[in-house]
């Protein structure tokens, strides 16, 4: 069976997550019908709401994860730097214990946030298809375009009309080619419509008269539907932007100002949301390499977000701003909840568990529980994370200091590179006593 867009989407894992969350939105949308307000665009935020305070839990761990890390990466990098060029199978055991107990002290999983991404990742794809899509998943909706669908499928002309001359049958090429093979013409033809521009809608209404009347209700229909703070958020921002500078009935500036802030705002929003997401500091050449890459592609998710609003539905831009504003507000609060966690109190619970678990396989030892119970005292996790910052300035500082001072004692007679390299390797001896 040929796979169409509004018999929803039937993607393996993200499909049947979709239908879960069509349920979802469709008792939003039904909600807001029962108390007179029929708009998609409140029904789209309140949706994106409650999605995302669904996956709360999972954003909790993941900032969890990202704090523990900015203040165990130092004692992960020390172990990484003691067994350094280290073959033998009982270094790279210990190695592993090691790494293993700091893991444990800080109560978080060397798979770090994968596991959290893995499940998220699936949900936010189809939280996209169902925004995407809304008639596949609404009945009012698609309910609105079938007063009028079928009446054009069961004419001769329309359906191949539409396929030649609309701008968004383009997008759905493949389903136009064998229209005898497809079980129900009239979700192909709602999936054009649901894409078709303001133009497209006059060129159908010029071309079948006799249809105008039930073309006009149909529009004015989803026009109510999908108007929000002025805007049809049906259409894509440049498509409105083009219809207004067009138009010879003068141009509604509040239309080009709200078209142009969707995807402003988009960027804005998701750059706000990019900066208060906790971030690791590392020292290691690889993974500052990593870093280098992970901030370029930051700096570029904002600009391609204000792209793709721009060509998308403004509804998808909604989703987009309405997405980033919810996280931004969630990681503020789950930020000020874990900076304030009590670290020891946290390490003893985690040490606790740890030693037990390992007492229960019987491989606890004295080295392993040393490296476990190492911690300072009463210190927050914010505390503790600006501790590590202050640390690593200080050694720093004391290296550049220490390479001044030997620079000066050989400018009487100059130093050679082996010189420059012997001093670093000297101080790195002193550091390691």
């Amino acid at each position: 069976m040929l796979e169409l867009l509004l018999t929803q989407n039937s993607t393996f894992i993200i499909g049947p997550i979709a239908k879960l969350l069509g349920f979802i939105m469709q008792g939003i949308f039904w909600l807001l019908d029962k108390v007179g307000i029929q708009n998609i665009g409140l029904a789209i935020i309140i949706f994106t709401l409650v999605i995302y305070l669904c996956l709360m839990p999972l954003t909790i761990k993941q900032q969890k994860f990202s704090k523990m890390s900015a203040i165990m990466n130092p004692e992960l990098q020390a172990i990484q730097a003691k067994y350094k060029g280290a073959k033998d199978q009982d270094s790279m055991m210990k190695m592993q214990e090691e790494t293993k107990a700091i893991y444990a002290k800080y109560g978080v999983s060397p798979s770090g946030s994968c596991l959290q991404l893995l499940i998220q990742m699936p949900i936010l794809f189809a939280l996209y298809r169902v925004i995407y899509n809304i008639p596949a998943y609404v009945p009012q909706v698609k309910q609105v375009y079938m007063e009028l669908v079928p009446k054009l499928t069961h004419m001769n002309g329309p359906v191949f009309w539409i396929r030649s001359h609309m701008s968004s049958a383009k997008m759905f090429a493949k389903q136009f080619t064998n229209l005898d093979k497809y079980p129900d013409l009239n979700n192909t033809v709602i999936d054009v419509l649901n894409r078709a521009t303001k133009k497209d809608w006059n060129a159908l209404s010029n071309k079948y008269s006799n249809l105008s009347n039930e073309i006009d209700a149909t529009t004015a229909k989803l026009n109510h539907y999908n108007n929000f703070l002025g805007i049809n958020i049906a259409f894509s921002p440049w498509d409105m932007i083009k219809e207004q500078f067009a138009s010879t009935d003068g141009r509604n500036w509040w239309i080009i100002i709200g078209a142009v802030l969707i995807p402003i705002l988009s960027a804005v929003t998701q750059w706000i949301n990019i900066k208060l997401t906790p971030q690791n500091n590392t020292n290691n050449q690889g993974q500052d390499s990593m870093g280098s890459t992970m901030k370029m592609m930051n700096n570029m998710m904002p600009l391609m977000s204000a792209f793709f609003c721009t060509t998308l539905p403004a509804g998808m831009g909604l989703y987009w701003i309405a997405g980033s504003v919810i996280r931004s507000i969630q990681q503020i609060v789950i930020n000020r909840h874990i900076d304030k966690m009590n670290l020891d109190e946290i390490i003893k619970n985690n040490t606790a568990k740890y030693e037990e678990k390992l007492k229960k396989k019987g491989v606890l030892n004295d080295n392993i529980s040393k490296k476990i119970n190492a911690s300072s005292s009463n210190r927050t996790v914010k505390e503790a994370i600006q501790k590590t910052d202050e640390e690593r300035k200080a050694e720093i500082a004391k290296a550049q200091e220490y390479l001044k001072k030997t620079e000066k004692k050989k400018s009487s007679g100059g130093s050679s590179l082996a010189d420059k390299a012997n001093m670093v390797k000297r101080f790195n001896e002193q550091n390691n006593k």
